[in-house]
């Protein structure tokens, strides 16, 4: 996988989705908010570095731990859901895989990167998604994302694991979403 961030921009959407999380208890966590000064964060469609974005979840994995950055990620893939759902490109009855489109197209416009990596989908059957993560995205964050997507679409047994990883060797990181 090419881990380059180098001109790789997103919307500071993202970046305060994360921060929301720690916004109640924001003097417990002054490391982490001390890393976005300096970053216009008021306009969501502002583009800040991928570098930032994936600091952030660095530090929140290193400092508290990967089950926080998933419950952060499920809180992110609410959020992007209910935008996609907004902006009519997907419905309240959308099905996984409509709603697994919907985020592969919003990755390619929200992050502005020339090598126009992001999300594939590999397979689907009526239960199950496979998807192949190939931005720079936080892995963690990523199984919380892709969690709370799918429960957004009023499905229930939603399970996402690792198929493939990059940090046992793998080219990419793919995820099975798995629902009934």
């Amino acid at each position: 996988m090419d881990n380059s961030t180098e001109n790789v921009t997103l919307f500071a959407v993202f970046i305060n989705d994360i921060l929301k999380n720690y916004e109640e208890k924001k003097e417990d966590y002054e490391d982490l908010f001390a890393m976005v000064e300096g970053y216009d964060l008021s306009d969501p469609f502002n583009k800040v570095p991928m570098q930032l974005y994936n600091d952030l979840c660095e530090w929140i994995e290193n400092n508290l731990g990967k089950f926080n950055l998933i419950r952060v990620g499920r809180n992110v893939g609410e959020t992007v859901h209910d935008s996609l759902v907004q902006n009519n490109i997907i419905s309240t009855d959308s099905t996984p895989l409509d709603t697994m489109q919907a985020l592969k197209g919003a990755a390619e416009t929200m992050v502005q990167d020339e090598k126009k990596r992001g999300w594939e989908i590999l397979e689907h059957t009526d239960n199950s998604i496979l998807m192949r993560r190939t931005q720079t995205f936080n892995s963690q964050l990523q199984i919380g994302l892709l969690d709370g997507l799918i429960r957004k679409t009023k499905k229930s047994g939603v399970k996402v694991e690792y198929t493939k990883k990059v940090e046992d060797g793998a080219d990419f990181d793919e995820y099975i979403i798995t629902w009934f």
